[in-house]
């Protein structure tokens, strides 16, 4: 079993950081809703492939208590800026560091996505290029409880 598989089914590790506009997250902020915590980077291209359908995702599940949160593993906020400033996501994107991903198990290749159910616990890791269609069945499940 691998350190990040340790973490299913175990609350999620807290955070509190700044985003890209300065206003503070914590992960203990989104108590009560669905969480879905995505470490990206700018150069990743399964990334950029998937930051659009998460903000889909926020846009139509937000009133079943979808929150996405995207973790930025880049070391200059001004590419995200920039990247962000073509798609819009309609979520808080915070500048993650090796401190932050190591609490969550290492994040070693990119992008990788937790779902974290309404009690704070992580139920679901995605690695990779991952299957959106699983992603969202995984997701609806979440919602529904």
């Amino acid at each position: 079993m691998s350190a990040s598989d340790t973490l299913l089914n175990r609350p999620a590790p807290p955070f509190s950081r700044a985003d890209l506009s300065g206003a503070r997250i914590t992960l203990s902020a989104y108590q009560g809703k669905v969480v879905l915590l995505n470490f990206w980077a700018t150069w990743c291209a399964p990334c950029r492939i998937e930051l659009p359908r998460f903000a889909a995702w926020q846009k139509q599940f937000a009133p079943e208590g979808l929150q996405v949160l995207a973790v930025s593993m880049d070391d200059d906020p001004a590419a995200v800026r920039s990247l962000l400033r073509k798609l819009r996501p309609d979520y808080p994107i915070l500048m993650g560091d090796a401190k932050l991903g190591e609490m969550y198990g290492g994040i070693l290749g990119l992008p990788v996505t937790f779902l974290i159910d309404r009690h704070g616990t992580i139920r679901a890791r995605f690695e990779g290029e991952a299957d959106l269609g699983a992603m969202e069945s995984q997701l609806r499940k979440l919602l529904s409880h």
